[in-house]
């Protein structure tokens, strides 16, 4: 599969919120930009070993334009501290993508809740919801009202958005919005991890999508020796404990897309052909997980001896 690549013009730098930057990229001769769905990522590639990725929370509508926000992580690896210290206006920035293991599937109802820069790829499900003539609420949590991004744009939807700063009500109040979930209705989540989990242990089976930051605390497997099997490449490779897929196939000067190694982003999902996968990924719903169709060869290994891959 071909995945879009190009250097983007970064057409307007704007502060979103207390920390939070919004960036509008834009193709620097005009061209139209790959269409979009709500939940939907690009790869930004900032340096050497330097590449993030960040949620599009524009209009999918307008294909000349692709915007993004980057929170300031004080105690990050470097890339919001580079987009917001050294990316300026009219500055060149490569990007890949976009990409998207967080589609809104087609529902009557939603259940939206969002922290932080969570509120990133949910803001565009809501006009889709909207468009859709769905009923929805929103639950929207941030530390301060200061720090919370795109509150003024989300005032156009009245109450059926709460925005519950934690300084002013606490933490959000989930019972209130998952107490009862009718059938039929969707829950869309995205924020810190302790959010994430206590909304999946509140959420009925099913009905729950989430999009992860940070690497879901995985229960421990197996980490020994395995082979694997590269179908187009015809080699046949050994990957030994304590080693990923990944840094095997790339060792043997296979190429292979890549960006987090947390298994979070869902860059390096790769076809398995024959074999069954050992998910330890925080990308793939259960679902997925359990076809064994593909896997996240940075962070997954193999349930057995043999892994067959599309590579």
């Amino acid at each position: 599969m071909t995945v879009y690549e190009a250097e983007l013009v970064v057409d307007r730098k704007e502060l979103a919120a207390d920390g939070v930057l919004a960036l509008t990229l834009r193709h620097p001769l005009g061209e139209q930009l790959p269409a979009w769905e709500p939940g939907a990522h690009i790869d930004v590639v900032l340096g050497p070993e330097l590449e993030r990725q960040y949620s599009l929370c524009g209009d999918p509508a307008d294909r000349t334009r692709w915007r993004i926000a980057v929170l300031r992580e004080p105690d990050g690896r470097g890339g919001s501290a580079h987009v917001h210290e050294q990316l300026g206006q009219g500055d060149k920035v490569r990007v890949r993508g976009p990409r998207n293991h967080f589609r809104l599937e087609p529902a009557p109802r939603y259940r939206f809740i969002a922290g932080g820069i969570g509120i990133t790829p949910i803001l565009p499900m809501l006009a889709a919801a909207e468009a859709s003539g769905a009923q929805w609420t929103l639950l929207y949590g941030g530390r301060t009202r200061r720090s919370m991004a795109f509150t003024e744009e989300l005032g156009r939807y009245g109450d059926r958005v709460m925005i519950a700063p934690q300084d002013e009500s606490g933490l959000l109040d989930l019972a209130s919005v998952l107490g009862e979930v009718p059938d039929g209705t969707l829950v869309y989540c995205c924020g810190p991890g302790p959010l994430l989990d206590a909304v999946e242990e509140r959420c009925p089976a099913g009905a729950l999508h989430v999009e992860r930051f940070q690497p879901k605390e995985q229960p421990g497997g197996e980490d020994g020796e395995f082979e694997v099997e590269l179908d187009r490449s015809g080699l046949t490779l050994t990957v030994a404990p304590g080693v990923s897929v990944l840094d095997t196939v790339r060792a043997a000067g296979v190429e292979v897309l890549y960006s987090c190694t947390e298994g979070t982003c869902g860059t390096c999902e790769t076809d398995v052909l024959d074999g069954t996968p050992d998910h330890r990924d925080s990308v793939l719903t259960r679902e997925e997980q359990e076809s064994g169709e593909t896997m996240m060869i940075c962070v997954s290994r193999c349930r057995g001896k043999r892994l067959v891959l599309d590579l």
